[in-house]
């Protein structure tokens, strides 16, 4: 479920993960076309429920390409009549949250989810806050609520689970795309020399 990844909400963003680390941590998490063809496989049939309003971030509606947008007013958005059926529609239990910004969009819908009996995680080096002390009250105000906070490459790894498994190709796929693109924006998210040479023998096997 992705919750207002607007450009202009991502120019305001001053927390520990930077504006340019959120939409690549937020592909690397599943939470983008390949990412649902993955989730797909390892998780049966997943579904996938999009909020946003206009203006989006062009990077988030390449990778989105079919999934058709819900337009609302509310803070919460699970106050809208139409995201919350699209939720209810997809039969799931489990969300997989990000939202811009942790404090407000993000807090709001989660915190309702779990009222409303779901099992929210929201991933944390995907989302960003105003500032440090906004973003870092959000998550333990969602941990004390009873979410669970991820990350990026954890919420991954925890869907596909096994190397053995079928799910492996297409979470492989999204781990070394993120091992890429990490190292160019960052030195504060940890790749090895191994990792990005294998990142780089995957892209050129796919080439």
């Amino acid at each position: 479920m992705l919750i207002d990844y607007q450009k202009d909400m991502f120019e305001v963003i001053r927390s520990e993960t930077d504006a340019a680390m959120v939409e690549p941590a937020r592909e690397a998490s599943g939470q983008d076309r390949q990412g649902a063809r993955h989730a797909d496989r390892a998780v049966d049939r997943g579904g996938w429920a999009r909020v946003q309003r206009s203006d989006a971030s062009p990077r988030s509606w390449a990778e989105l390409e079919g999934v058709e947008p819900i337009d609302r007013s509310s803070m919460n958005a699970f106050e809208d009549d139409a995201f919350r059926e699209a939720v209810k529609a997809t039969g799931r239990k489990r969300l997989i949250i990000g939202g811009l910004h942790t404090e407000i969009c993000l807090t709001f819908a989660t915190v309702q989810a779990l009222k409303d009996g779901y099992d929210p995680m929201f991933v944390t080096d995907a989302v960003g806050g105003r500032s440090q002390i906004a973003h870092r009250t959000a998550i333990e105000r969602l941990s004390h609520a009873g979410a669970v906070p991820t990350t990026a490459l954890a919420v991954n790894t925890e869907l596909f689970r096994d190397w053995a498994s079928p799910a492996a190709g297409p979470a492989g796929d999204v781990i070394y795309w993120y091992f890429r693109e990490a190292p160019k924006l960052t030195a504060a998210v940890g790749v090895a020399d191994a990792e990005k040479q294998a990142a780089a023998a995957a892209l050129q096997g796919a080439t």
